[in-house]
């Protein structure tokens, strides 16, 4: 009981949340001159206590009210909440909005911290001034309140009650406090933490970002995991050739920087997507159908033999569609390479009318291995740009080759 009553004295928050409502007492000042001095002054109406007291304490309110959807006041009770309320809302975003609701719960919520803090900050001045006022009753038998006539109470231990009262009172300041901030906090959390469309929103935008990066990490997989497929090949081919037929090696060596030369574009374009410095990108797609006799020749160069069969007109496709086509030929050529090495690839691609049929045949290197695989990162990207497409994917072993057979739409309306 003793450390649950002594803990408000020792907790840092008390003195934090002491610290806000005086911040808001300080506040309170120009409004409470505005409606207790500068309006019953120049109204005429306010000639009695009364009328000076509602007309002052209306207008100063109206006041009051109409500053709190300042935005630079919004920024100040924001700042004060995070620096002094042990920050409630971490999530909540301050400044200027066109969202009225947002700037009527800031200005009830500016409205409430000023009105608290004039009345703690009051006591928290006039109290200890009360305590020095009655510490001399006991013996004087008077307290003085500023008045022409004094009070007068009883001396010694008949009177003892008043200072030891005033004291307690006192004492008693710090938990009250100590609660009105945490009812505060509870009130940031309703008043100035983010409504529910910009929770949406703010999910919306994390999610736009993780398939973006999910997008990113496919790019990357599948142009440079292709390129290194390359590479490696060609390596060991021009090593083992490097001393016997200069011309093979000659031709290994070109495959190679091609291959990293390509590499190195399609890097330089995903990094530039992942800056956050503000210059201009082009998020145009790089690679498309179009583009597939590049592709096809490069992995040719690295040896390997690959039979293609491209019809229809790549222009019917859209960009979006065409960049992911090409990506998943991409891709299956890198797993030939790297799974089955030197074997014969077959790449069949036709646009028939509303869809893009891409098949891809190879042989198997070892067939008992294949037949139980699922596929690696390779095969989930290619499932991933399949579904965001709303095409079908079929990848498995055939006999003593492994196929992919997709099917995509084309994304242009049928003319």
């Amino acid at each position: 009981m003793a450390r649950w009553l002594f803990g408000w004295f020792a907790r840092p928050a008390t003195y934090r949340r002491w610290v806000y409502f005086i911040l808001g007492g300080a506040l309170f000042v120009p409004f409470l001159l505005f409606g207790a001095v500068l309006v019953p002054a120049v109204v005429p109406v306010a000639a009695t206590a009364l009328g000076a007291l509602l007309i002052g304490g209306g207008a100063a309110l109206l006041v009051l009210g109409a500053v709190g959807f300042l935005p630079a006041v919004r920024v100040l009770e924001g700042a004060a909440v995070r620096e002094l309320l042990d920050d409630p809302v971490p999530d909540a975003e301050f400044g200027a909005t066109d969202d009225w609701s947002v700037r009527v719960r800031s200005a009830v919520m500016f409205a409430a911290h000023v009105l608290a803090g004039g009345v703690l900050s009051t006591l928290s001045l006039a109290l200890p001034v009360l305590v020095a006022m009655t510490i001399p009753v006991p013996f004087t038998g008077r307290i003085s309140l500023g008045v022409p006539e004094p009070v007068l109470v009883p001396r010694g231990w008949a009177g003892a009650w008043i200072p030891v009262l005033a004291v307690l009172t006192t004492l008693a300041l710090v938990p009250v406090v100590a609660t009105s901030g945490a009812v505060f906090r509870r009130m940031a959390v309703s008043l100035l933490g983010p409504s529910v469309a910009d929770r949406i929103a703010r999910l919306e935008r994390r999610t736009d970002r993780l398939l973006e990066r999910t997008r990113l990490a496919r790019e990357l997989h599948d142009s440079v995991g292709h390129a290194l497929s390359i590479v490696a090949v060609q390596a060991g081919a021009a090593r083992r050739l490097l001393r016997r037929d200069a011309d093979a090696s000659e031709t290994a060596l070109e495959a190679i920087e091609a291959a990293a030369r390509a590499a190195l574009d399609d890097l330089d374009h995903v990094l530039g997507l992942l800056r956050e410095d503000g210059e201009a990108v082009s998020r145009a797609p790089r690679a498309g159908l179009s583009d597939l006799p590049a592709l096809l020749s490069a992995t040719r160069l690295a040896g390997v033999s690959v039979d293609a069969d491209v019809r229809g007109d790549p222009e019917a496709v859209a960009p979006v569609v065409s960049r992911e086509a090409y990506r998943i030929v991409q891709e299956c050529l890198t797993n030939a390479v790297r799974h089955a090495g030197r074997v014969p690839v077959t790449v069949r691609v036709e646009v028939i009318g509303p869809t893009v049929a891409i098949t891809v045949r190879n042989r198997i290197a070892d067939p008992g291995r294949a037949r139980g695989g699922r596929g690696g990162r390779g095969l989930r990207g290619m499932r991933e740009r399949v579904d965001v497409l709303g095409g079908t994917l079929e990848a498995g072993p055939d006999a003593d080759d492994w196929v992919v057979d997709v099917r995509l739409p084309t994304g242009r309306a049928a003319s």
